[in-house]
């Protein structure tokens, strides 16, 4: 996602400039739920299953994300003498931090997998170069995030998120499940409103399978990045083009982002603040000329554009997606599970200096 997306950027700029202010789409609703702990209990994946939209990919390095799952999060690889190890979940689902501090004493580990938690296995590694970007990897594959540069607190434990920096950035092209030419779609992620810049493309979710720019409609993928200078915003990588420009407010340390595509005429953008109970949206929206079927293709990314625009940067904690188009309700319902895990501490190494485009400071 780069031409057009540039175009779109800088079209927003000279907007606001000419009218003085900011450009970005401001949410006209909000969403809160009114259940209670008893009633949200369960993980994310239970209730986007509960929801008739079940997840076809979950990942977390925080949590599970199915009540029920018991397997690893993901796997970190020792600098040292290049031995990996899988950092597995304690009794009450968090991740065991405690394991992977001990396996990385006195040596540098990173991430060099992140399982999938659905039955459909789709575990994500490290990205190969791709049409827009090599990496610094052998074979100029992208860099693995390193593992214990974002410690933050969850559940009310120490765990580590994922710390996407240019050049980092992982990816499956061989999945199974996932979307693909117009089929109906729901992608969400826990990540930092703070760490991020404005660079292609700090990207969660449905693209290419070959790391090429396929054209509109091509990908869909949850994007969490900013304007220049850095005004915050969200919205759905289609492929040359992110829609809709959502502003987001500044200095909100855990953002949950939420997106539902149903692959033929419309697509709708949910956000909330992660440490709150509330989610806004613009609701449902016409997808953009061009897009109208979309074409996705099924890959998975993660930190990246489709193409491996690979020069953003952020803090990924959690996301999953799924077949079908979520509700607003199940969407709501999800962001008080996320909530209940209690996200507390700084949650990026380098907090960007951000500006923001406005919207509603009430959760």
């Amino acid at each position: 996602m780069r031409r057009l997306e540039r175009i779109l950027l800088a079209g927003a700029l000279s907007l606001a400039s000419l009218l003085g202010t900011q450009s970005c789409l401001s949410p006209t609703n909000l969403l809160c739920s009114t259940q209670g702990a008893g009633q949200t209990s369960g993980a994310p994946c239970d209730i986007f299953g509960a929801g008739d939209a079940p997840c076809v990919a979950a990942f977390s390095t925080t949590r599970v994300l199915y009540r029920s799952y018991a397997g690893p999060l993901y796997q970190v690889t020792r600098k040292s003498d290049g031995t990996a190890t899988n950092v597995g979940v304690l009794s009450d689902g968090y991740a065991n931090a405690a394991g992977q501090d001990a396996f990385c004493a006195n040596s540098t580990c990173t991430i060099t997998r992140i399982y999938d938690q659905s039955p459909h296995h789709n575990d994500l590694t490290v990205s190969p170069p791709g049409g827009a970007a090599k990496g610094a990897g052998p074979g100029g594959d992208d860099l693995p995030a390193v593992a214990g540069a974002l410690p933050v607190t969850a559940g009310g434990h120490t765990v580590y998120g994922v710390d996407i920096s240019p050049g980092t950035g992982y990816r499956n092209d061989a999945t199974v499940g996932v979307a693909v030419n117009g089929q109906p779609e729901g992608v969400y992620m826990v990540a930092s409103g703070t760490h991020i810049n404005p660079k292609c493309c700090f990207d969660f979710g449905n693209a290419e399978k070959d790391a090429l720019n396929h054209g509109q409609g091509h990908m869909d993928a949850i994007s969490l990045r900013c304007t220049s200078p850095c005004n915050p915003f969200v919205g759905l990588d289609m492929e040359d083009g992110t829609y809709p420009l959502f502003a987001i407010p500044t200095g909100i340390p855990f953002v949950t982002a939420m997106g539902a595509n149903d692959g033929q005429q419309s697509y709708t953008i949910y956000w909330g603040n992660a440490q709150a109970r509330c989610l806004t949206t613009a609701g449902s929206r016409a997808l953009p000329k061009g897009y109208s079927p979309m074409h996705q293709e099924g890959a998975i990314i993660l930190g990246t554009g489709g193409d491996n625009s690979n020069w953003g940067e952020g803090s990924f904690f959690e996301g999953a997606m799924t077949a079908g188009v979520p509700s607003s309700a199940t969407m709501v319902a999800v962001q008080a599970n996320i909530v209940l895990a209690g996200y507390a501490g700084n949650s990026g190494p380098n907090p960007a200096d951000v500006r923001g485009c406005g919207g509603p400071t009430a959760f």
